[in-house]
């Protein structure tokens, strides 16, 4: 089932802009409605499969912040 989502999410944005992807971001974040969390992920994946080691290990250093107490 999580690979028709991930088809489904990816169908719906396929040539979307950059101004469009953080618009359609900042309003899942906005929101705060957790049906919309599927899709941050599927974003999530995309963005780390087509990121460098140096991209991943920042954003894991960031997100390691945001988490600590």
């Amino acid at each position: 089932m999580s690979f028709m989502i991930r088809e489904a999410i990816t169908q719906n944005v396929i040539g979307d802009s950059a101004t469009e992807f953080k618009d359609t971001v900042e309003d899942a974040i906005s929101r705060g409605d957790e049906h919309l969390l599927p899709g941050l992920g599927v974003f999530l994946e995309k963005w780390w499969q087509n990121s460098s080691a140096s991209e991943q290990e920042a954003f894991t250093e960031k997100l390691s912040q945001a988490f600590k107490n």
